[in-house]
């Protein structure tokens, strides 16, 4: 029961319903076949009812029975379902097959009535070759005759058909007649009648190839009928680098015309002369910013812009080229080469009279171009050239098309290049100016206090802090100046990188070649451009320190002391910030070697350290110099005894204290050392040098000079060595401590050439103990103050006459007073 109540499943149904449609049964393995088994093609009802009586008790039987009629009101179900489903399907199968049988019937009588006709023609056929078939070979004889008749007919026609088309103008059909007569003319030339034809056509044809080369000459053939021209001309056997010749010639006329066009446009225009510009600016003094908008970043308007001289050149002179280029290609070139022509080698000899026509018109028209771009010079607007240049380049690209052989399209790629880098040339050449003018302004800036200030600046720039008189505008600070040259060079930086970034936009042909892009960007814009500018600026600043004279020449130092700042500057963040700017605009791939920042912040502190030393140097003979003056000028030996402290003395703490606050305002304070309590009054180290001459005052004789320098040099060798011209730190205390010590050694050798009385060794005395209660605070060791002024005074006792030094206490009391 089981087994029967199964066959209920899903498959079974299945099973049945391709036995329903016919369906090709599942390849099985064969088997006897079972005569029992219900779903079996050999089921054998009564075989299976005698088995199931046999086999199966009366509930098994009953339960068998409501199984079958389960089952059978399955199948039922199933197959209504499948009526409903496919009802539609089998009334447009019903409607399809009726339909068929119509047409069939249809096609069917059309084809016997088909049969018939193919009989009856058959027939008719038949009929009509039994009649001819004696007659057939006088037929084909008769047709040859019918046919020489109107052949000859033609040739004896034929000169007055071509004098007929010579009349119309109808050239290409005479030429088409006089081909298909040619062969057979010369053929039988023998003949008088023949020959007479022939020398008749030739008389005529020679006539209508005079026309034809006059309309090719015609300057106002048009396309078409040249290329008729050259292709009637060719048939006529007219030799074909004569007619290349005559087309380049004719062209040639046209294209030197658009050349003279475009040179006579340059001609008209002149170049813009910016020099007085530069005289108005000079003479409207502005700021840096200001003054560079002014002189050195205005666009050329005096003339026809480049866009529309390129604009007319491509539109004339490269359009005409271009026909020219396709109209001798078609007609000499690409054309089919048949019969005698194939064997003349006409499209060789063609393209190489080509290439040299197209190359040396191209050169004028490039040298014209060049020297278009050359009066460029303005550098304000760089949007009109770089569109210039990149329609200039697209239709060169049309050239290249046409002629792939040619080198024109490399020629104005080249002069493309070209135009870029003398653009970057004149980009660097405007931003030196602007530095320059900047620079200009600058020292403008920085004289203005010495003017406004009266009487309290010095030689060395003043003090900068200083208030002008009432009423005028305060001078610029240091810091303000710095700030302002600073920000000023970097947007101008900024605003050239923008201006050259139109090279490279995305919408510029030639932007994204790999001939252009790399190189541009890279060897131009950063090495050529950024990097030589910031070495220009290094290298200029340089030379300031090259100047002439103990007092630096005519460069003012507090300029130096800028300059050395700012050069600091670039090298801890001004350059770096520009190179990577540049790299991220220009997407800069370094395949090429190119400048490190490292080597370029190297160079920029290199220039500020030297600026610096120079700036120190420079101070210090200002300072040495009035010292020097102040000792060769007094009479040491009678001098009256000392009552107060020299006005040059003061002079020299006040221009200390001027450098002081000057180079406080750019740079750090830097570090000292501990300083003792007395430093302000310290007197000890000061004084050694001549207590011990005092000490040996006896000895101090002529007889015995020996033993006091012998005392002094013991004194120096356990000295610490000081070196006068060392270089110095970026920081206030290390800029005083090298003037300072340059000042005191000056003062010590200008001591050293005098010979001094008793109240010349005293005025000493009181100078350098006024000396030293103020110049110890500049300085980043003390000792190195005392140990000068010490070597000061004990030089001045060892040359004094009589040295007798003045009580300490009267000494403080006159630099007190002082």
């Amino acid at each position: 029961m089981e087994a029967e109540s199964g066959s209920s499943s899903p498959g079974r149904k299945r099973r049945l319903l391709r036995l329903y449609y016919s369906a090709a049964p599942e390849p099985q393995q064969e088997e006897q076949p079972d005569p029992c088994d219900i779903n079996g093609a050999q089921f054998d009802p009564e075989l299976y009812l005698n088995k199931l009586r046999k086999e199966c008790s009366l509930n098994e039987l009953m339960d068998q029975e409501s199984c079958m009629v389960r089952q059978i009101r399955s199948l039922d179900s199933d197959m209504q379902t499948l009526v409903y489903e496919n009802y539609n399907k089998f009334i447009s199968a019903t409607d399809t097959i009726r339909k068929m049988k119509n047409d069939f019937k249809k096609m069917e009588d059309e084809m016997d009535c088909l049969s018939t006709n193919m009989a009856a023609i058959t027939e008719f056929s038949a009929r009509i070759s039994g009649t001819l078939q004696d007659q057939h070979a006088q037929i084909t004889k008769l047709s040859g005759v019918h046919t020489l008749l109107r052949k000859l007919q033609f040739l004896f026609e034929l000169p007055a058909r071509l004098n007929k088309c010579l009349e119309l103008q109808a050239y290409a059909q005479a030429v088409s007649s006089h081909c298909r007569a040619r062969c057979v003319l010369q053929q039988y030339s023998h003949m008088p009648s023949f020959r007479g034809i022939q020398d008749d056509c030739h008389a005529i044809m020679e006539r209508l190839a005079q026309q034809l080369r006059q309309k090719f000459r015609d300057g106002g053939t048009s396309a078409k009928e040249l290329s008729e021209c050259v292709e009637l001309l060719l048939q006529l056997d007219e030799p074909a680098e004569e007619l290349c010749d005559k087309f380049l010639s004719h062209a040639q006329t046209r294209l030197e015309a658009d050349l003279q066009g475009l040179e006579a446009e340059l001609r008209d225009s002149a170049p813009i002369d910016v020099s007085a510009q530069k005289l108005s600016s000079a003479a409207n003094p502005m700021s840096p910013s200001e003054s560079s908008t002014s002189s050195h970043f205005l666009s050329p308007a005096a003339q026809t812009d480049i866009l529309e001289f390129i604009d007319r050149g491509c539109n004339e002179f490269v359009s005409n080229l271009c026909l020219v280029i396709a109209s001798y290609q078609e007609l000499f070139i690409n054309r089919p080469q048949e019969g005698e022509l194939a064997s003349k080698n006409i499209p060789q000899m063609a393209n190489s009279k080509l290439l040299v026509f197209v190359d040396t018109l191209a050169a004028r028209y490039f040298s014209l171009v060049e020297r278009r771009i050359q009066e460029e010079k303005g550098v304000g607007d760089n949007s009109l050239l770089v569109r210039a240049l990149d329609r200039f380049h697209r239709r060169l690209q049309a050239v290249s098309k046409l002629l792939p052989g040619s080198a024109v399209p490399s020629q104005g790629t080249e002069i493309v290049i070209q135009a870029a880098r003398e653009r970057i040339k004149q980009y660097l050449s405007a931003l030196q100016s602007f530095y320059l003018d900047s620079l200009t302004d600058v020292r403008q800036a920085l004289a203005a206090p010495r003017l406004s200030v009266g009487g309290t600046s010095s030689a060395g720039g003043g003090a900068l802090a200083g208030s002008g008189p009432p009423g005028k505008e305060a001078p610029p600070s240091l810091p303000d100046l710095l700030t302002s040259l600073s920000n000023s060079i970097l947007n101008q930086i900024k605003s050239v990188l923008a201006s050259v970034h139109l090279f490279t936009a995305k919408d510029i042909t030639f932007s994204n070649k790999p001939y252009f892009k790399g190189e541009f960007c890279s060897q131009g814009v950063r090495e050529g451009l950024v990097v030589s500018f910031i070495k220009f600026i290094c290298q200029s600043s340089r030379q300031f320190c090259e100047s002439a004279g103990d007092r630096g020449g005519s460069t003012p130092p507090v300029l130096l002391l800028l300059l050395s700042r700012l050069c600091l500057d670039f090298e801890t963040s001004t350059i770096s910030y520009i190179l990577t700017l540049t790299d991220e605009q220009f997407l800069v791939q370094h395949h090429s070697p190119v400048t490190a920042v490292t080597a370029l912040c190297a160079e920029a502190r290199e220039a500020a350290q030297k600026l610096l030393n120079h700036y120190v140097k420079v101070q210090g003979l200002i300072i040495s110099q009035m010292l020097r003056k102040s000792v060769e000028t007094r009479d040491w030996v009678n001098t009256i005894e000392p009552r107060n402290v020299r006005a040059v003395m003061k002079r020299v703490v006040e221009d200390t204290t001027s450098i002081d606050v000057q180079v406080g305002l750019l740079y750090e304070e830097g570090v000292r050392k501990a300083h003792s309590s007395d430093s302000s009054k310290r007197t000890f180290s000061v004084y050694s040098s001549s207590r011990q001459q005092i000490r040996y005052a006896p000895s101090y004789t002529p007889s015995a000079p020996m033993d006091t320098n012998l005392l002094s040099n013991i004194h120096k060798l356990f000295s610490e060595r000081i070196d006068i011209f060392s270089p110095v730190e970026f920081n206030k205390v290390s800029v005083l401590t090298g003037i300072i010590k340059i000042s005191l050694k000056t003062f010590l050798e200008c001591v050293r050439l005098r010979t001094f009385g008793r109240y010349g060794l005293q005025q000493i005395q009181v100078d350098c103990h006024y000396l030293q209660m103020y110049l110890w605070r500049f300085v980043s060791d003390e000792n190195l103050v005392h140990f000068l002024l010490d070597e000061i005074v004990g030089s001045a006792a060892h040359r004094c006459l009589d040295p007798s030094p003045m009580e300490q206490s009267v000494i403080e009391v006159i630099c007190e007073r002082g």
